[in-house]
């Protein structure tokens, strides 16, 4: 499912504004950002969080803002239609949250989560 980087821009900002408020919560030295591709050594990579994990920090924290990146060509293959889009950009959004909360890919795949 091909949409505009704009409309694609759109149902991230709702996908990220649906996000429970505790999460959003912890959102905040967080920048959610879209590129067109990942890059080229991980071309099938959907989204990336880089950062300090919330369980890393320490109490006064002031690092500079993490990022979470959605890569729009690689979820749009993920999906049909414009409801499957935003199924997918919520599954990678949460999956990024959880590594902002300090929880491995290992850990997500031992939970069913990835």
């Amino acid at each position: 499912m091909r949409v505009s980087a704009e409309r694609f821009e759109e149902l991230a900002g709702q996908v990220v504004e649906e996000l429970p408020a505790w999460v959003k919560q912890q959102m905040g030295n967080v920048h959610v950002a879209v590129e067109d591709r990942p890059p080229a050594d991980q071309p099938g990579l959907l989204g990336l969080y880089e950062g300090v994990p919330l369980t890393m920090r320490g109490g006064q924290y002031s690092g500079p803002p993490d990022t979470i990146t959605l890569y729009r060509t690689t979820i749009e293959r993920e999906a049909a239609t414009e409801a499957e889009l935003v199924a997918a950009l919520r599954h990678v959004v949460m999956h990024e949250v959880a590594h902002l909360m300090g929880i491995s890919d290992q850990r997500l795949r031992d939970m069913g989560r990835y």
